[in-house]
């Protein structure tokens, strides 16, 4: 097996889209790693997400909110990160254009 040519996770980040843009970075097993850029979206009212799997965030780039079902919020700025337990009913209430996420599902 050989190493993959590096590469750089602020490379094409768009200004403006429709929905988020999630790449899948590298997976193997139980272990996902995504980058998500967000460019204003927020969770529809009501809604949380609800995961099978632990997922920790970094804020890499921006500002965001999210905030759990019991009404705690965080807010992020660049470097800011948290661990979500599986089932950890969460929604987004915030994000800066653009805002990059790196997370890892696990």
């Amino acid at each position: 097996m050989s190493a993959s040519l590096a590469e750089n996770i602020f490379k094409n980040i768009p200004l403006n889209s429709k929905d988020e843009i999630i790449d899948i970075l590298a997976e193997s097993g139980t272990v996902r790693i995504e980058k998500i850029v967000s460019t204003g979206q927020v969770s529809p009212s009501g809604f949380f997400y609800d995961q099978d799997e632990n997922e920790f965030v970094i804020l890499l780039k921006g500002r965001a909110v999210l905030s759990y079902e019991d009404g705690k919020k965080i807010e992020f700025s660049e470097g800011d990160f948290v661990d979500i337990p599986a089932h950890l009913r969460h929604r987004v209430d915030f994000t800066s254009n653009p805002a990059v996420w790196l997370a890892v599902f696990y």
